[in-house]
């Protein structure tokens, strides 16, 4: 299996001979040898690199979620890095004016609220706006292109975790995503896509060749992306989703939980794919920051079967009816929740509140089969 990065080098390179280059990229572009794309773009004889673009976290990683980071200079090139994730999440003409043509090469992890993918929908409408060429590097989605799983994001509750009504687990490359925004969001932007060969739908991460890099500070294995659909929705709740151990999004509690008792009922829920055992932690930042915290952790017995959206829905309905006095959606001073946007939709918490999960699921089926529909002219693996 070959990633885009490496099909680029080889190639399609020359079709930019002569043109100034900025990078939108972070620790996750790199080649199969691990060699930065940084570096291989700064050392390409025929490459003109003049600029470099950060999504959330830097193109370092070194930036916890949702901290902003500044614009800089890249210590090793000595070439200018633009911050996707601060003052601005969309480029500026000025950020744009030294470059002719923006590369995208991100690893995603195959769930909507990942940001790296909306990042991309705002350089693609800023290189559409002021003539800017865009090309994606494709790599592969880490829990494969076959599942998808959840419901269409809602217009009155688009985010920078939900920008476009897509699923919450998608099932698409970056290539294929950048190619649904130009032609069913209206994204018009001169775009390219290089392809990956090798890489067939069906694939997980693990039947790649690639190492596994973090994407994130909390993005820590396969196991963890595959759950993330389903256990990111825990971040809008009073619930520790993890964050601040060494199994984010695999282990959640609080600490009004007692973890024995919440395991066994959400093992007796007998949901696919997945087994709970009782845990113990202490978070060392976020959320119960240094508190005893009890819970659980969610095993993957067998990936093929998991629905992870499921997963977390009944995971959150069982411990609102377990601990009605404790447990909490978080609010905004506004009024607004977080949860709201992460779910897509305003109803799903009163579902969790009132045993509607299986309902809200039921639903779900018709969108994704109009996602199905939708998105299957942009595929381009088999």
């Amino acid at each position: 299996m070959r990633i885009g990065l490496e099909i680029f080098l080889e190639k399609n390179y020359k079709q930019f001979n002569g043109k100034r280059i900025g990078l939108l990229t972070n620790m996750t572009g790199v080649n199969g040898n691990l060699i930065p794309a940084i570096d291989l773009f700064y050392e390409h004889p025929h490459i003109n690199l003049v600029a470099l673009y950060g999504p959330e976290h830097g193109i370092r990683g070194d930036a916890k979620e949702g901290e902003a980071v500044e614009s800089s200079i890249d210590p090793y090139t000595g070439v200018p890095v633009y911050s996707l994730y601060g003052a601005s999440k969309k480029p500026s003409k000025e950020m744009l004016d030294p470059i002719d043509v923006i590369v995208f090469d991100l690893q995603d992890i195959g769930a909507r609220y990942y940001t790296f993918i909306y990042s991309m929908a705002y350089v693609m409408e800023a290189c559409a706006e002021h003539g800017k060429e865009f090309v994606v590097l494709d790599r592969p989605n880490p829990i494969s292109g076959l599942s998808m799983e959840g419901n269409l994001v809602e217009e009155d509750v688009r985010s920078f975790v939900g920008l476009y009504p897509i699923p919450n687990r998608h099932g698409m490359t970056v290539g294929e995503i950048a190619r649904l925004y130009k032609h069913e969001y209206g994204i018009n932007c001169n775009l390219t896509v290089i392809p990956m060969e090798g890489w067939s739908r069906h694939m997980y991460y693990d039947e790649t060749n690639l190492f596994w890099i973090p994407s994130s500070p909390n993005t820590t294995g396969l196991d963890m992306s595959i759950l993330y659909p389903g256990t990111c929705l825990v971040e809008g709740t009073n619930l520790s989703e993890g964050r601040g151990t060494t199994k984010p999004f695999e282990y959640v509690g609080a600490p009004y939980i007692e973890g024995y008792r919440l395991a066994k009922a959400f093992n007796q829920k007998k949901l696919p794919g997945i087994l709970a055992r009782p845990v113990s932690f202490v978070p060392t930042y976020q959320k119960h920051k240094d508190s005893i915290c009890e819970g659980i952790q969610i095993h993957v017995l067998d990936r093929h079967k998991v629905h992870a959206l499921k997963t977390g829905l009944i995971l959150l309905e069982t411990i609102a009816e377990m601990y009605p006095h404790d447990f909490q959606f978080n609010e905004y001073p506004n009024g607004k929740f977080f949860f709201d946007l992460l779910a897509g939709t305003k109803e799903l918490r009163n579902e969790i509140l009132n045993g509607g999960t299986v309902d809200f699921l039921r639903s779900c089926k018709e969108q994704i089969a109009q996602f199905e529909k939708q998105r299957e002219p942009y595929l381009l693996y088999k």
